[in-house]
């Protein structure tokens, strides 16, 4: 079977050659912390970028500081009483706001904690940075670590993810591209886009994932769309255990069958980093390298490409894999001893790069890995050809408002960049952002799919959809 990644030609030229790479980093992100105890760690994105200082990385790309989306920005796909909410509420405040806390799904996984909002404009304002960046044609791939938080629905916060940066970054794509392609490497269904996106034939979302007794409990097999987006959800449900090779001979076959009858303008890549080996919350056994090698083949078809973070909590190993994949973005083969940096501590005793998976079973046999492959490519040979788009005039690139002090760089005593100057991401380009369009326009899925989808719109009017109730991420976690 062909699983080659070289047809879809581009001015960037072949595999081998380089690529022109920009990268969204905010210095504060680190600084924001969800509370005692709670897995998601936003410091491993700090701890990321300081590989990449080290290891020299920041050099051969182009660094940008990203303005923070603004409430309006937020709105183009979530609700205005749910960002509203999110803008107003804090941990002294909280107690005063009970219903709402209930009604929008913050608490034990999502908890409120100081400058949420900002965290949220932050992560959510880089995504759509680099969607913009890509537009413009003058990037070949763009790298978010901060984004990626693929659970948060229009109304309600799921999973650790308050607001959905890929759905807004995928809108942004789509005032340039006919067609988007959402690819998800997160141990957890990437539940969030699927459901922005089920009923449209301009998005296709592909999502591998572990399946069963698993948060979020979404992304049978058999949940392929729905209405003029029938056949553009793809699911692929894993089981525990899986390894590099076993992995592999899925994602290949299946994302070039993908590439091959939808021809995307653009691709959003999801690297969350907790379907690694020895992940805190995860229980699958993929490698760096091995996960890395979804980059490195999604880089060879030449598409813009977005490369977004996600889960990801055991944060010595988020921060090896986010490195190692900046490179093979870059083209750049990383010695496996890491360079003394401050974190270096969190790397002993070995202080390599790369971490040897465990001998964990892998329950995803032969003969499960074959009947998947075969379900999927049957599927997406119902594709006969990539859908056509009657293309109207473009709307423009979203605007991010200045700050008044653009210091490249702030006194920032956790950053050892002294030496190197951030870009501030400006646009000069009138915001004019429709909301949802009509083509993407959300309705009810099919009947296909048992297991509940939150908050749909149906008819322009949003409804309460829940088949069934699933724990939340901390409590289905927990052995």
């Amino acid at each position: 079977m062909d699983s080659g990644g070289h047809s879809l030609p581009s001015a960037s030229g072949t595999d081998s050659a380089k690529r022109r790479v920009c990268y969204f980093y905010e210095p504060e992100v680190g600084n924001y912390y969800y509370g005692q105890g709670h897995p998601m760690k936003p410091h491993r994105i700090r701890m990321t970028h300081a590989l990449l200082l080290n290891y020299g990385l920041l050099q051969k790309m182009q660094v940008f500081r990203p303005n923070p989306a603004r409430e309006r920005d937020l709105c183009r796909f979530h609700a205005d009483d749910y960002v509203s909410f999110l803008r107003n509420v804090t941990p002294e405040t909280q107690q005063e706001q009970i219903r709402a806390l209930k009604r929008f799904n913050v608490c034990e996984d999502c908890p409120v904690f100081d400058g949420l909002f900002s965290f949220c404009q932050t992560y959510a304002g880089a995504s759509v940075g680099a969607a913009v960046k890509l537009n413009h044609g003058n990037h070949d791939i763009a790298i978010n670590w901060s984004g990626g938080l693929h659970h948060a629905k229009k109304c309600e916060a799921s999973g650790f993810c308050y607001v959905n940066d890929i759905v807004l970054a995928i809108l942004e794509l789509l005032k340039k591209h006919e067609r988007v392609l959402y690819v998800d490497i997160d141990i957890h269904h990437g539940d969030g886009v699927e459901e922005a996106f089920y009923t449209t034939d301009r998005v296709m979302t592909v999502s591998f994932h572990k399946f069963g007794d698993y948060f979020p409990g979404t992304g049978d097999i058999r949940d392929i769309g729905f209405g003029k987006g029938k056949y553009y959800a793809v699911n692929v449900p894993l089981d525990d255990g899986i390894d590099d090779e076993s992995y592999q001979s899925l994602f290949k076959p299946i994302v070039a069958k993908v590439m091959e009858v939808f021809r995307p303008g653009a691709v959003v890549l999801q690297c969350g980093a907790d379907s690694l080996s020895g992940d805190r919350l995860g229980c699958f056994n993929l490698s760096v390298k091995g996960h890395g090698e979804c980059v490195r083949y999604m880089r060879s078809f030449n598409v813009p490409l977005l490369l977004l973070g996600g889960g990801g909590y055991t944060i010595r190993n988020v921060a090896r894999c986010w490195c190692y994949e900046t490179g093979v973005a870059l083209g750049v083969e990383l010695k496996d001893k890491v360079p003394e940096h401050e974190y270096y501590g969190y790397f002993g005793p070995d202080y390599n790069l790369h971490v040897t998976p465990s001998n964990m079973e892998n329950k995803n046999s032969r003969k499960l890995l074959d009947d998947i492959r075969a379900n999927v490519l049957e599927t997406l040979s119902k594709l006969q050809h990539a859908p056509s788009v009657q293309f109207q005039e473009r709307p423009p690139d979203m605007e991010f408002e200045e700050e008044e002090d653009e210091e490249e760089d702030d006194d920032d005593e956790d950053d050892n960049d002294e030496d190197y100057a951030y870009e501030r991401d400006d646009h000069d380009d009138e915001m004019n952002h429709p909301r949802h369009c009509d083509a993407i326009k959300r309705k009810s899925p099919s009947d296909n799919n048992r297991n509940g989808r939150m908050n749909m719109e149906v008819d322009g009017i949003d409804v309460k959809v829940q088949v069934i109730s699933y724990r939340p991420l901390l409590q289905a976690s927990t052995k």
